[in-house]
């Protein structure tokens, strides 16, 4: 019942291979101080938080790391100008401070991203706002914010970047200037706004490397940051808490001082398996698509194109590593169900690009990627979506086990914040320890952020350095992919002399990917092609690539012809039904094992 959709456990039908050494290491030694469930991108903070504080830690997620809530996000790092309008004044500059926090530390994935907002009238939604803001409510027809609606939204967001900050402040443009700007957006706009907010590329990417980093900080001593993926809490139990392996089948206990709900939507579902039932959360879902569109891409000159549509909704458009990312929706959500973008969803998306870029045509032959997942956002009775607390608190309970053993149950979150979150929820476990912080994470670089060169010149040196006897040109590639922590892969990549190119994905070779399945927990092969990579999201799963790919990560893992087969169906399952692929899984000869 943790962070991952409820139909995306792709181990269900697979034959039980050996035990995975990150369980043994569980059953060998099953007690610890804090045990979290959920390993979203809050669980996973959190575990890099207490094992840098020398806390003993167990993280263990149902599915893999950051693949439910985490993996279904916007790809932004924003303050949430928006939320000002909900009177979130608390969040939106903890959201301001960690946006210019994380594009310190995290600068291989987390960039600047110029945003503009498209305004087509000067007064509009002065009357409703302060309604909206009171009663948190539309109050009649939806209205489009005007010109001086957001001029004030953005001075007072600019307000919040001015200790640390670390992009431009906001800015006006006229109509004349605009269209310069922006030759296809819809003539009757009457300005633009321009900010900045950030962008994180591959959010999935720094996850691991937070995961990475918790590990990393146990080394010696007594205390050790255990993690597992595909491992769920399922009961209580003499020992503590009832955990099943569910790639082997194993079942065994796991005992802690200090039990970590993370689990996002599905926080309500955790605790009632664990035997206390909690009615904290009342997601949203929100759904995304991306589009292989040169004319739109290009229309969104570098920049998020960020508005409110026709109906309220505030939308986004974007390119993104070579594509256009729309979205979202936010239409209330059963955490317990599998969350799809559908249809409906699909030509609301269509309409909104029409709305801002009428001349320029979409449709769903250019759409290479759908994604959908479930806002962990607080129950909200018949407060509309939107204006849902993006807000988080800790609430604390006991365990049903054992009536002592305490249970923080985190209620909402979001990607920007993590940091912060995972700081507020260390520091509740360490009191419940009685236990002190030691380390403080508001300055520590993030994985391949680490010594990430901030200039062309230090770039150049960093390539000449680290090359190995790879070629600038790929060494780059790799610091682009991995940032610092590229100097790993370069090393590994050095002790196979028969690396090669994938033939249908030149862009990775067979010593790159056998790295990634070997040192990033890799156990099912969406694993990497949804999340170690982005081959998915940007369309470049094709056939073949799945075909090689499949092969490929099956001799690397010591698959049998039988359990190739059945990981390769129930990865056609996964991503035709959850992302929209078109991929099928004939039998694979033996020879390609």
């Amino acid at each position: 019942m943790t962070d991952n959709n409820a139909s995306d456990n792709s181990s269900a039908h697979s034959p039980a291979p050996a035990l995975r050494s990150d369980v043994q290491a569980i059953i060998d030694r099953p007690s610890t101080q804090v045990l979290i469930i959920g390993g979203g991108i809050n669980g996973v903070g959190t575990f890099r938080d207490l094992a840098l504080q020398g806390v003993d830690v167990i993280l263990i997620e149902r599915s893999d790391f950051v693949s439910g809530a985490s993996a279904a996000s916007s790809h932004m790092i924003h303050g949430g100008v928006r939320y000002l309008e909900n009177g979130e004044f608390r969040l939106v500059r903890e959201s301001v401070q960690e946006r210019n926090r994380l594009m310190r530390l995290a600068p291989h994935y987390v960039k600047p991203l110029p945003t503009t907002i498209p305004i087509f009238s000067t007064f509009s939604g002065i009357l409703s706002a302060p309604l909206r803001l009171l009663t948190h409510k539309q109050g009649g027809k939806a209205k489009e914010r005007g010109a001086l609606l957001i001029k004030v939204g953005l001075t007072g967001y600019d307000s919040f970047s001015r200790d640390g900050g670390s992009v431009p402040r906001h800015e006006f443009k006229g109509h004349k200037k605009s269209m310069q700007k922006f030759p296809k957006l819809r003539d009757s706009v009457k300005y633009t706004a321009r900010y900045f907010d950030a962008a994180v590329e591959n959010p999935e990417r720094l996850a691991l490397d937070i995961i990475g980093d918790g590990r990393a900080a146990a080394t010696g001593g007594t205390a050790q940051a255990r993690s597992v993926n595909y491992v769920e809490a399922i009961g209580d139990s003499e020992g503590g808490v009832l955990i099943r392996d569910t790639v082997s089948g194993r079942e065994f206990s796991v005992n802690a001082d200090v039990i970590v709900n993370t689990s996002g939507p599905w926080t309500d579902l955790t605790n009632k398996a664990l035997g206390k039932a909690t009615s904290y959360m009342g997601g949203t879902k929100g759904s995304h698509i991306v589009l292989d569109n040169p004319e739109l891409y290009t229309a969104c000159a570098g920049g998020e194109i960020f508005f409110e549509n026709n109906d309220g909704r505030i939308v986004l458009i974007y390119p993104l590593n070579g594509r256009v990312l729309v979205g979202t929706t936010d239409i209330d959500a059963d955490p317990s169900e599998p969350s799809v973008c559908t249809e409906e969803e699909v030509d609301y998306f269509f309409e909104l690009v029409s709305h801002v870029f009428p001349t320029i045509p979409v449709d769903r032959s250019q759409i290479v990627f759908r994604y959908s997942g479930i806002r962990p956002l607080p129950k909200h009775d018949d407060t509309a979506p939107g204006f849902v607390s993006r807000d988080y608190r800790i609430e604390q309970t006991v365990f049903a086990g054992d009536k002592k053993t305490p249970v923080l149950s985190l209620v909402g979150g979001k990607w920007t914040t993590w940091r912060a979150l995972s700081e507020h929820l260390t520091n509740e476990a360490l009191a419940l320890l009685k236990k002190s912080r030691t380390v403080s994470t508001e300055d520590l670089k993030i994985g391949g952020g680490v010594g990430f060169p901030a200039t062309p010149a230090a770039t150049k040196a960093w390539i000449a350095e680290h090359s190995a006897g790879l070629s600038p040109e790929r060494t780059a590639q790799l610091l682009k992919r991995y940032g610092t922590k590229a100097s790993a892969v370069i090393a590994h990549i050095a002790e196979h002399p028969d690396d090669a190119p994938l033939t249908s994905l030149p862009e990775y070779t067979t010593a790159e990917i056998d790295y990634l399945v070997q040192a990033e927990y890799v156990v099912h092969l969406t694993d990497v092609v949804l999340r170690r990579t982005i081959v998915a999201f940007v369309g470049g799963l094709t056939q073949p690539v799945f075909d090689e790919l499949s092969a490929l990560i099956g001799k690397q893992l010591g698959w049998s012809a039988s359990q190739l087969a059945s990981e390769r169906s129930l990865a056609v399952e996964n991503l035709v039904f959850f992302h929209g692929l078109s991929l099928t899984a004939p039998a694979v000869v033996p020879a390609q094992l």
